[in-house]
């Protein structure tokens, strides 16, 4: 049974969030983590249970396109609803694939584009007009349609985090893509809890407005999921 803490939001009866952050290609601690997953929720059925991953499943790993395969693929938690969420790195990648231009292939390339072309077995001398022919049209289309955000009871689950002072259906695309000041310092109530990942850091950050769950598993960290339930949460870590 994990080791659970006080939450800042308290979920209906009956119901368990796992939110994992970003995995950036690395595929066995994502297999590992979904592992122990199935695992407690054999232990510990749920009436109602959520997996939700946050986003840059793309980018800097070895494994981004078995990554993608795999979310696109049947849901790898048997009996959980699956949420997968648009990261900035893979609006990027979709952007750079899809739109011919050039700076949106340097931008891409620049923060690990080159490695997730490499996964998909696209050398990086391959010209950007051909890059989309060389990728699987269910993972691009996967890619395309993932949600900005999620809202669970009192979390709302999104990448990078809100815009403050902005009402939660009021926020743009960008900021929930890329923002993190001035929210990370912000001690503003949001009007939901904030689960973000994107800001990588050694440890989950937790504040009484935000969890922040990018724990930096591509640079040497861990791969982190959140566990949600009733008052409560927990981390599983890999």
């Amino acid at each position: 049974m994990p080791d659970f803490v006080p939450a800042p939001a308290t979920l209906p009866a009956g119901t368990r969030v796992y939110a994992i952050g970003d995995i950036h290609g690395c595929l066995e601690p994502l297999t590992a983590l979904h592992a122990l997953i199935a695992r407690d929720l054999a232990e510990r059925p749920v009436e109602t249970s959520v997996v939700i991953h946050l986003g840059d499943y793309v980018d800097r790993g070895p494994d981004s396109a078995d990554v993608v395969a795999l979310l696109a693929g049947d849901p790898p938690v048997a009996g959980a609803q699956v949420v997968n969420l648009m990261g900035n790195h893979e609006d990027m990648m979709v952007t750079a694939v899809t739109s011919g231009q050039t700076a949106d292939a340097v931008q891409w390339l620049r923060n690990g584009g080159a490695e997730t072309l490499l996964s998909w077995g696209i050398p990086r001398a391959v010209p950007q007009a051909e890059w989309a022919a060389r990728i699987a049209p269910s993972h691009l289309a996967f890619l395309g349609a993932l949600a900005l955000s999620h809202r669970v009871g009192p979390y709302l689950f999104v990448h990078a985090g809100i815009r403050p002072g902005v009402a939660l259906h009021q926020q743009k695309r960008d900021d929930m893509l890329w923002v993190r000041e001035p929210f990370l310092s912000s001690k503003k109530d949001h009007g939901a809890v904030i689960v973000h990942g994107h800001t990588p850091a050694k440890e989950p950050s937790m504040r009484p407005n935000r969890i922040g769950i990018d724990t930096g598993a591509v640079m040497g960290g861990m791969l982190t999921a959140l566990v949600l339930e009733a008052d409560q949460m927990a981390f599983f870590q890999v």
